[in-house]
């Protein structure tokens, strides 16, 4: 009786409580909103690479080689020697190898040297491989191939030509522009940095450098791609031998042996290098976050606080309107307990029925901008919005409206009291 008579209130005054279920669907789609995106995000970002033991690179604080050797921001403090990197790499406890070397972009979009392993070993998210959409791995010397931001943003097709630009500023005037290079290969989307890179071999990087000192290009170049004929390739491919890379990713043949090689790589006598713990240096940088993360969250607890003082109000100011609706089931032996029950279960129907729309339009809103979300902001953010924390979240929504939802229920249950000891 008591919930019939609730749901039969509410469809009496249907205009104000619309705009009340309006207000609160905004709000818990924001909250769950947020708290969606935040969880996706982190989860995204520890994926960022998987399957990495160590990142070997020169001295410098373990975040900023994180940074710019798997995010690609920011900038080196220096470089390693190519020997350095060829004698680890022959380590017995080394299973394969990823060399990685920065410094050149493309409008914008950081280009990364490294070779065939990169697209074989390479690993994001739950141990997935790099994945081509389109053509073929680079092979020659002015091939590159696209992550898939990169071609989408930019509008790029196999076969089109491109010229790779000196730093990493979006206007220069250092460009290789006697070295174009073929797009042959664009990458499947995998929502890391990689969609936003363009690969090519570390004999590329050479190449292109060639005839430069300090940043500068002399007066003649020493190889241009159109000088160069196409049987003439392979045999320049072999003679680009790296002099130095940024940095290089390591997997074991052990896991055992991670914190033993880690070690002897820091205590490396030729030169100063550094090796970090991807998993560690991720969760160093997350932590760093933890304030944007809370402030995010505390603003969206704000609005829903917000929408339910709105509730509240409209409940407080309908009692007012409601003084004969009390008197007379007051008078058919409705107890001010009742009453009492009687708004809580008013709230109680419209935060169930906002926590309804709100999970459907956030569920809605993510699967129509999913395809959005990958390609331009590099971000898998999962339609499914249901998890643990998200139902402790409504529990504590629920809770709240019923705390909520009191002031104007101890109105009532006063008001009728007074109704009864005045008649």
């Amino acid at each position: 009786m008591l919930i019939k008579l609730a749901l039969k209130s509410l469809k009496n005054r249907k205009g104000s409580i619309v705009l009340s279920i309006m207000a609160m669907t905004v709000s818990i789609f924001v909250l769950l909103g947020v708290e969606h995106i935040r969880h996706q995000t982190k989860e995204s970002f520890s994926n960022t690479v998987s399957g990495v033991d160590l990142i070997v690179g020169a001295r410098t604080g373990s975040l900023n080689l994180l940074l710019y050797s798997v995010f690609k921001i920011g900038s080196p403090t220096n470089n390693m020697r190519w020997q350095s990197f060829e004698k680890i790499k022959a380590n017995a406890k080394v299973k394969w190898a990823i060399p990685l070397s920065l410094g050149d972009s493309h409008k914008g979009y950081r280009v990364l040297g490294t070779t065939a392993d990169y697209f074989q070993y390479f690993n994001y998210g739950k141990q997935h491989n790099l994945v081509l959409a389109k053509g073929k791995a680079f092979e020659h010397v002015f091939d590159v191939v696209l992550g898939a931001q990169v071609a989408n943003k930019l509008g790029y097709q196999i076969g089109d030509h491109i010229v790779l630009t000196h730093g990493i500023s979006k206007t220069s005037f250092n460009t290789h522009k006697d070295n174009p290079f073929t797009i042959v290969g664009i990458l499947a989307p995998t929502g890391t940095p990689v969609d936003q890179t363009l690969h090519v071999s570390l004999q590329s990087i050479e190449a292109i450098h060639m005839g430069w000192q300090r940043g500068q290009q002399d007066n003649k170049p020493q190889h241009t791609h159109g000088a160069i004929e196409a049987s003439e390739l392979t045999a320049l491919h072999e003679k680009l031998q790296p002099k130095s890379i940024t940095a290089f990713m390591l997997g074991l043949h052990s896991k055992m042996a991670t914190f033993r090689l880690q070690r002897e790589i820091n205590d490396y006598t030729q030169e100063p290098l550094l090796a970090i713990l991807p998993g560690v240096a991720l969760s160093e940088l997350w932590q760093m976050m933890t304030i944007l993360e809370n402030t995010l969250l505390l603003v969206s607890i704000l609005v829903f606080v917000a929408a339910c003082l709105g509730v509240s109000a409209m409940l407080l100011s309908s009692i007012r309107e409601r003084t004969r609706e009390i008197q007379l089931l007051r008078v058919i032996g409705a107890s001010p307990l009742f009453l009492f029950l009687l708004i809580e279960l008013e709230a109680l129907f419209i935060t169930i029925v906002s926590i309804t729309l709100g999970l459907g339009l956030l569920t809605l809103s993510l699967f129509i901008a999913q395809e959005y979300l990958v390609a331009y902001f590099g971000l898998h953010i999962s339609i499914n919005t249901i998890s643990i924390e998200s139902l402790y979240l409504l529990l504590a929504i629920l809770c709240a409206s019923i705390i909520v939802a009191m002031i104007p229920s101890i109105i009532s249950y006063i008001q009728s009291k007074n109704h009864a000891l005045t008649h």
